[in-house]
């Protein structure tokens, strides 16, 4: 095969497109870092002419760990996660992101979530390169320390720790229904013992990568400075946009009341929650579309009510009122 030359899709490529699209149209916010990641690793293997003369061929970027500390070679620290084999190992690792990408993104923003996917990639590879010149200390040189790999793998096993690190749920990987939280663990055995060819330190070094995330951020409050960075990049890229859209927004009215500047202050998620039944409401809404009890607290969402107490509903009543609201 001659590496840094452009492929030609076999079939699956269409299949990626079209599964992307359909999970995108479905959402009601589209997850723009999810997306861009997509694009850049696709990009990255087809090797469109417009980018082909200023990618570096595969040979150049594999993660060995000798060639990066024999010439401190950061080109193959950090772009090698980017490069994909051949057309399978690329849909397998997209398909990953897409799922993955689209929970954590819709969850933590995408300026967190930009800032996690740095920090796991830097991370993971830092970690796979310390793992690999450990093991000159156990004769394992040659298998490890000079071993050549590719692919996004290693931070979708953080990702995944990371995804799973709050669920008490079980998941199924690979036919075996297992604890969430135990899912990357079992499937870095099961891809070791049936998939050859995989970079066993890899994609250990993405779970451990994980791990240290989440232990560094549960000891750390408040924005990290790699947040606050993407922060800033975000709002200087999209300031044009909001500029335009300011120029040209007119207030809308609906049913539900105004749209617009004349709201009242709503919650960066846009909801709150009905003391009578917790249900969770639009912000745009005056009372709760659950029940119809009118919203309190001056007009604040739930998590910004400091010592607001209210007595709940009896049961009875609430059924009453659901059923008069949206009948039997």
């Amino acid at each position: 095969m001659e590496w840094g030359r452009r492929r030609v899709s076999r079939g699956m490529l269409p299949l990626l497109a079209l599964h992307t699209a359909n999970e995108y149209y479905r959402l009601g916010w589209k997850p723009p870092v999810t997306a861009s990641l997509l694009a850049v690793n696709t990009l990255i293997y087809l090797r469109p002419s417009f980018v082909d003369s200023v990618l570096p061929t595969l040979n150049e970027v594999w993660f060995n760990p000798h060639l990066i500390l024999k010439h401190k070679d950061l080109k193959r620290f950090l772009l090698s996660p980017f490069y994909h084999m051949d057309e399978a190992h690329l849909v397998y690792n997209m398909l990953s992101l897409l799922w993955k990408g689209i929970q954590l993104e819709t969850t933590m923003g995408s300026a967190e979530f930009a800032s996690m996917v740095a920090t796991l990639l830097g991370m993971s590879q830092g970690i796979t390169l310390l793992l690999a010149k450990s093991l000159l200390f156990f004769d394992y040189e040659k298998f490890y320390f000079s071993e050549f790999s590719v692919g996004f793998s290693g931070v979708l096993f953080a990702m995944k720790v990371v995804l799973n690190s709050q669920s008490a749920d079980y998941t199924s990987v690979h036919g075996l229904v297992v604890p969430s939280r135990h899912a990357a663990w079992v499937e870095l055995i099961l891809i070791q013992m049936f998939v050859p060819g995989v970079s066993f330190l890899g994609h250990l070094g993405g779970i451990l990568a994980g791990i240290l995330y989440l232990r560094l951020k549960n000891a750390y409050f408040g924005s990290d400075p790699v947040t606050i960075v993407f922060k800033g990049l975000a709002d200087a890229l999209s300031w044009p946009l909001r500029f335009a859209r300011g120029l040209f927004r007119r207030r809308r009215i609906s049913g539900r009341g105004t749209v617009g500047r004349g709201q009242t202050r709503r919650s960066s998620s846009g909801v709150w929650r009905c003391e009578a039944c917790t249900y969770h409401n639009h912000g745009v809404l005056s009372v709760c579309e659950m029940c119809g009890t009118a919203r309190d607290g001056n007009g604040l969402p739930f998590h910004q009510r400091s010592s607001l107490q209210s007595q709940e509903l009896p049961l009875d009543e609430l059924r009453r009122r659901r059923l008069e609201r949206f009948g039997s």
